[in-house]
């Protein structure tokens, strides 16, 4: 791939005390390990050329480390790369940042995040995920320390802690007012804030409401979630001319919490894998995508089978021990295919 001119100049933030400038427009990379990657390659690297400088993805993201490494690697230098690792133990973060750094094709992390951990780090433990950081960045292949958490909790607790210099939590327009008291602390604390799931996992659809409304935050980077061209296109055109969040936008976000109200799935995928082999985070929501998304995707023979498989649910419990958000998804599941069929047959 040959090199190209430094892409143009997006608006940009100061990530806190890591003293990173990212473009405060920043890219989810987890949806395009759904993605072949000759269009993968295609998308990110339209986004680097298009001036956006910041690329969040994880180790447990299939191949998408190996998309961004096939995309970005010769322009290495002029983009921020951020990933995650799952591992609890000094020697497994170790091996984490190897096998990360090989599939980014690059000599350094400028920041690696503790994925979702049920608890922080011992510092005082010579063989805790801490000691692999530490060791990481004197080895000169780590920057930045961060946490990721579904558990505000904890994400409080991680930032009080003093251990990490990027908190990673999920920030939208169903945020209540607790989720939200994060943004300043964050900023009290000189912390960089960066947003996950500001779209819900593809449940919230008006997109200029939801950039409106983050955009309100001086220190909250989204990283949106991008599988389609025209989904990057979407996000670039309203960075280029950035909405105001007025009435309009308000009563979108109103609506929104009315309908989203109560408990549902925000597709994180940690009840995975199923040994039913059930798509959870596609199944917990159908009821839901049936009603905001074009139905009809969703009638397909091939969707009917995997929402039949609900039936052979085990009731393991590996799923509703793994949900962050605490939901009881087997019954979750049931009451979504009795939903599911009664939508098919009215639609037959």
């Amino acid at each position: 791939m040959s090199a190209t001119p430094v892409p143009p100049r997006l608006a940009t933030v100061r990530l806190g005390r890591t003293g990173l400038q990212v473009t405060r427009t920043a890219f989810g990379v987890l949806p395009l390990q759904r993605t072949a990657m000759p269009e993968a390659v295609r998308i990110l690297r339209r986004a680097y050329e298009a001036g956006i400088t910041f690329y969040d993805t994880a180790h447990g993201y299939t191949d998408s480390e190996e998309k961004i490494g096939a995309a970005l690697a010769d322009v290495r230098d002029q983009v921020i790369l951020a990933t995650k690792t799952p591992s609890t133990t000094r020697d497994g973060v170790l091996a984490d940042v190897e096998t990360s750094l090989r599939r980014l094709r690059t000599d350094r992390l400028d920041i690696l995040q503790l994925h979702n951990p049920s608890r922080l780090p011992d510092r005082d433990d010579p063989n805790s995920s801490w000691a692999g950081l530490l060791e990481a960045r004197r080895q000169g292949k780590v920057r930045f320390f961060g946490f990721t958490n579904h558990s505000l909790d904890r994400a409080l607790e991680a930032a009080r802690s003093g251990l990490f210099d990027t908190i990673q939590f999920p920030l939208t327009t169903l945020s209540d007012d607790k989720d939200l008291a994060l943004i300043p602390r964050c900023r009290e604390l000189d912390l960089g804030l960066i947003a996950m799931k500001p779209l819900c996992g593809g449940l919230l659809t008006h997109v200029p409401a939801i950039f409106a409304f983050l955009r309100q935050f001086e220190n909250v980077v989204p990283i949106w979630g991008i599988q389609h061209l025209h989904e990057l296109e979407e996000i670039l055109a309203l960075d280029a001319n950035p909405p105001a969040l007025d009435d309009t936008h308000r009563a979108t976000i109103a609506r929104d919490r009315a309908e989203l109200a109560g408990d549902f799935c925000r597709a994180c995928g940690y009840c995975l894998p199923c040994p039913a082999d059930i798509p959870i985070p596609m199944a917990a929501r159908m009821s839901l995508l049936l009603r905001r998304m074009p139905w009809r995707q969703f009638l397909s023979p091939e969707w009917r089978d995997r929402m039949a498989r609900i039936r052979q649910c085990q009731d393991c419990g590996h799923c509703r021990q793994h949900c962050p958000y605490g939901l009881d998804t087997p019954a979750l599941l049931r009451k979504t295919l009795a939903d599911y069929e009664a939508f098919c047959a009215d639609h037959a």
